[in-house]
């Protein structure tokens, strides 16, 4: 990746369909979007498991009254030609600066989104409504990321050995039930490939941050259960993409099953001119919803936190092009204040998140 010493490949032609020999190949697209004048915004993914014969198709949608409307599918597939499943495809128009997402079908509506910590009630308990997506999402910074030539993982942490994201834009409308929504907002999307468990990794937090004036950043942290394992990350600063150097990072939780609530991070990125920088980022979880996978009798949760995001100081210089998108209307500079997701991944043990000290 930007600013390793391991070789990545990306080409245009990875913003399309990988082949995959392993038990476990997963390929997956996945979309994030806010939009901070309509207060609305959402996520979809979908990842093919053409060798276990379906896909993985997620939607869900985050509403200004604080319902959470979600839905996730199994559909059968017999390849991995295109992701077009349970009413959801991703289409890419041209790479890395046009891309079209679209899904129609039904979501259950959470008047309280924590129901579905015991997904089977949520479903059962909860009402229903038909729903569309449809948006264009177009390239707001570089990529980053990429296919590591010459590396393997350990067996059993395989985690897609592919793996590039972006900061984007995104405009279009989100009907659910009677209510629809034009909407101009930004977000982040992601592609891997390759052998993929949700119980690879001990446990990861995930950050994807949208500022107002369009700059942007991803942190990572992926956890090993016998090691420190990887923090990693990219800042956009309105012209280049910079490689996270250093990461830190601190967690408030909430109630007995230990959600979280606030997030902070500290990190550094080196500049061309070896400038070296310093910021501080806070994340305030605005609403959560949790996610269970289950896989040969262990548990795992992903906690989805849309989040709003302030920053310390400015990331630099702010984009341009991206004028369709709006900022903050709580007055606050554009460039300190932002959207996106906090993304929590733990393994459950005894009932307890294992990454609960960090």
């Amino acid at each position: 990746m930007a600013g390793s010493t391991i070789e990545v490949r990306l080409e245009d032609s990875d913003e399309f369909m990988h082949p995959g020999p392993e038990d476990t190949f997963n390929e997956s697209m996945y979309f994030n979007l806010y939009d901070p004048a309509e207060r609305i915004g959402g996520f979809v993914r979908i990842g093919n498991r053409p060798n276990e014969g379906h896909a993985e198709v997620t939607a869900c949608i985050y509403m200004p009254d604080g319902r959470v409307g979600f839905m996730f599918s199994r559909p059968g597939i017999t390849g991995n030609e295109r992701f077009d499943a349970a009413g959801a495809s991703f289409e890419v128009i041209e790479p890395f600066a046009s891309l079209e997402v679209r899904y129609d079908g039904r979501l259950v509506m959470l008047e309280e989104p924590l129901e579905m910590a015991d997904p089977r009630s949520a479903f059962r308990d909860n009402p229903y409504e038909d729903a569309t997506i449809e948006l264009r999402y177009r390239g707001a910074s570089d990529p980053w990321g990429g296919e590591p030539q010459g590396v393997s993982e350990r067996a059993g942490e395989e985690f897609a050995k592919g793996h590039y994201e972006q900061l984007m834009t995104a405009t279009g409308s989100i009907t659910v039930g009677d209510e629809e929504f034009v909407v101009s907002g930004r977000g982040l999307r992601d592609h891997s490939w390759g052998p993929r468990t949700w119980q690879a990794p001990w446990y990861y937090r995930w950050l994807t941050v949208n500022m107002c004036d369009g700059t942007g950043m991803m942190l990572s942290r992926i956890a090993r259960k016998d090691s420190d394992g990887i923090r990693q990350g990219f800042v956009w600063d309105g012209t280049e993409v910079l490689p996270v150097q250093t990461l830190s990072l601190s967690t408030r939780w909430s109630g007995e099953d230990r959600y979280h609530a606030h997030v902070h991070a500290t990190f550094t990125v080196e500049h061309p001119d070896g400038r070296t920088v310093e910021r501080d980022l806070d994340g305030e979880v605005l609403n959560l919803i949790p996610l269970r996978n289950r896989r040969d009798g262990r548990v795992t949760r992903i906690s989805e936190g849309v989040t709003r995001w302030s920053l310390s100081s400015p990331l630099g210089n702010r984009a341009t092009g991206d004028g369709d998108a709006p900022v903050d209307d709580t007055g606050a500079d554009p460039a300190l204040v932002g959207y996106g997701w906090s993304e929590y991944l733990d393994q459950i043990i005894d009932g307890a998140p294992v990454g609960i000290r960090e």
